[in-house]
């Protein structure tokens, strides 16, 4: 390599590194500059590792080779309030309303449990049918053990009945910390689920061998094919909501949560509720969502 190619790589990964506070012992290696869309400019893909892991990153270098732009590109061919799936998914709100605010949620994360109340019934009684409320399963497997029984035993309840379904979601947000046990036994809080899945079938009336032939049988597939698709999203935390498709991250209270509907209402022309005197929040304006884990 040139010594001027040299030098314009080394100017490089020292404004990156200042820049975006890469930790020193992440390595950092130039790619060969190609041509780009953008006029004036090349692409530049520059690759992060640190231990077995790596990752490559596009940047735009201008053609005098004095600016380094890291440009995010946003598909606007698609309708994002149309972007998550909520096919054949229970619902609270009406069913023709022209706002969904979708959320990825994990039965045992504690924050999500907070976003619950925060929808239920504070967000439902305000708005009414001119939403439609869907969840998503994103349980956070390696953070919270038994999320993924609860979310099976949850969508077990759903194929026979939204009420049952809801008021499965409603009662495990509302104890989580009962269904954790004493001991925090893994077999306990599991069957714990399946004891409130099966009681809430009884009280539904639901065709009670078909329910406990799925609570058996715990299948996964619709579980991880959700999951997948919040990954595709790039949904890292729970819980997330997209609102007609605008993403919001964390158990926000109703002060963020409200505006937000509200614009989607307005775009959707539809006339907001006046507005309260004072939204009620939980907690401070914002609380740090639950995680997964780097890798997963």
């Amino acid at each position: 390599m040139p010594a001027a190619d040299k030098q314009l790589d080394h100017r490089i990964e020292i404004q990156i590194r200042s820049q975006l506070n890469i930790p020193p012992d992440y390595g950092i290696k130039i790619g060969a500059r190609t041509k780009s869309e953008f006029p004036g400019y090349d692409k530049l893909p520059v690759t992060f590792s640190h231990n077995s892991a790596s990752q490559t990153v596009e940047f735009y270098l201008s053609a005098d080779n004095k600016t380094l732009i890291r440009m995010s590109k946003m598909d606007l061919s698609h309708d994002p309030s149309e972007m998550v799936s909520v096919k054949d998914r229970p619902f609270r709100g009406g069913a023709e309303a022209k706002v969904t605010i979708v959320n990825f949620d994990d039965l045992e994360c504690p924050f999500c449990a907070r976003m619950h109340r925060e929808l239920f019934p504070e967000t439902i009684a305000r708005y009414g049918d001119k939403v439609k409320i869907v969840y998503k399963d994103f349980p956070l497997v390696d953070l919270h053990p038994w999320a993924l029984h609860a979310a099976v035993d949850a969508n077990c309840l759903a194929t026979q009945s939204a009420d049952a379904y809801w008021a499965f979601v409603d009662h495990v947000h509302d104890n989580g910390a009962e269904i954790n046990g004493a001991t925090r036994d893994l077999s306990v809080s599991d069957a714990a689920l399946d004891k409130l899945a099966k009681d809430e079938g009884a009280q539904h009336k639901l065709n009670t061998a078909t329910l406990a032939t799925c609570l058996s049988a715990q299948d996964t597939a619709k579980i991880k094919a959700s999951m997948a698709e919040g990954n595709g999203l790039g949904v890292e935390a729970t819980p997330t909501l997209y609102i007609n498709g605008e993403r919001l991250e964390g158990a926000e209270g109703t002060d963020k949560l409200w505006p937000a509907i509200d614009r989607a209402l307005e775009q959707a022309g539809v006339t907001p509720p006046p507005p309260a005197a004072k939204p009620p929040a939980v907690g401070p304006a914002t609380e740090p969502p639950a995680t997964k884990p780097q890798g997963q």
